[in-house]
């Protein structure tokens, strides 16, 4: 059975201490897609959403939720991060939004989280600016497509 780091050994969680660990650039990327009527998917591609501009509201959820995972999610360390892109295609076939979001910085511990955490609040504010139109839109398929850095290497999903 894999010990997990984040407990220690009478079961207790806690903040792993990387403070011996060296400090490297570590990158990670992460997607997640919102599937959506045709009609609203149109009001992105006219950009004639009633709340404005989608896309650009989403990316900033995206980068500042990347910024402040720390906050969110519990033992996360709070990070120094270099680089956050939140990236979307349209998609029509299946129909939607395909968000991308990767993550870097330099120093002793990983930016999965991060990633995840861009992807999953620039969906979640595609959702907020679309609810209007569409409330059965539906988010999901969020994972690590990549993570580069650190003592665990190389680790790229099969897509």
């Amino acid at each position: 059975m894999v010990k997990l780091s984040h407990l220690d050994d009478q079961g207790q969680a806690h903040m792993v201490d990387v403070s011996d660990k060296d400090i490297t650039s570590r990158t990670a990327i992460a997607e997640g897609f919102i599937s959506m009527s045709a009609e609203t998917l149109a009001l992105i591609e006219t950009g004639t959403a009633k709340k404005g501009d989608v896309l650009a509201t989403a990316r900033i959820a995206g980068i500042m939720a990347a910024k402040k995972t720390h906050e969110l999610i519990p033992l996360c360390h709070p990070l120094a991060i270099t680089k956050v892109s939140v990236e979307f295609k349209l998609s029509s076939d299946p129909i939607g939004v395909h968000v991308t979001s990767q993550v870097r910085v330099t120093g002793q511990t990983g930016v999965e989280m991060e990633a995840l955490t861009a992807v999953s609040v620039a969906c979640l504010t595609l959702y907020d600016m679309l609810k209007a139109a569409d409330k059965s839109m539906t988010i999901g398929d969020i994972r690590l497509l990549e993570k580069t850095g650190g003592r665990s290497g190389t680790f790229t999903a099969q897509r």
